[in-house]
């Protein structure tokens, strides 16, 4: 760690080899630092934490690049810019940008909601998740479940995580035979007691 700067030489070879976002991504970081977070490099992007506690994430994609608010949920947002990346994220919530103008022109709001983050923080909020009974079962899993008393059980005995997890996943293909074929492939690691990232 610098000093000086509180910047994290892991984050300086990241964006040194950054091939998009680079300008973006800097001004993000100055943008954080400047609120009193501590640098890190988590999950191959610059995080930032409070006390040991992530508070944001830089990074970037092929449309834009975004500040993610790990408990964006409870931040008040009072100018509308964190948005949900899939409707399935429970807590976090990102301010996307296309370029380092706009990141300049929300600068107070992101100063603000990092500032009202760090105060979530330190108030020790949590989001509520939803119960993994809340998220649907689809048919085609049912029918498994039903034939197979053993499925129902290793699913059963997996952590909520990763029954969330399997249940997003089979969820998320839109034709019941690619549904089917997701369940099937995912049946010999639930038996093991995997979970869907556990391969």
């Amino acid at each position: 760690m610098n000093q000086e700067t509180g910047t994290n030489p892991k984050v300086d070879a990241m964006l040194q080899g950054a091939t998009s976002w680079r300008d973006e991504f800097a001004l993000l970081r100055t943008i954080a630092l400047d609120c009193g977070l501590t640098e890190e490099l988590k999950w191959g992007q610059p995080c930032y934490t409070h006390e040991g506690k992530n508070i944001v994430l830089i990074h970037g994609f092929k449309e834009y690049c975004a500040l993610l608010f790990f408990k964006g949920a409870l931040l008040a947002d009072p100018k509308g810019i964190l948005v949900m990346q899939t409707e399935n994220v429970q807590s976090a919530r990102q301010a996307r940008f296309t370029g380092v103008a706009q990141i300049k022109r929300q600068r107070a709001d992101l100063n603000a909601c990092i500032l009202d983050a760090i105060e979530v923080e330190r108030a020790g909020l949590k989001v509520a998740l939803r119960e993994t009974a809340e998220f649907p079962l689809p048919e085609e899993f049912q029918v498994r479940l039903a034939q197979l008393p053993a499925l129902r059980t290793a699913f059963g005995a997996l952590t909520p995580g990763r029954q969330r997890a399997y249940l997003l996943h089979f969820a998320g293909a839109k034709q019941s035979t690619t549904r089917a074929s997701r369940v099937e492939n995912c049946i010999p690691l639930i038996l093991d007691g995997l979970g869907l990232n556990d391969r």
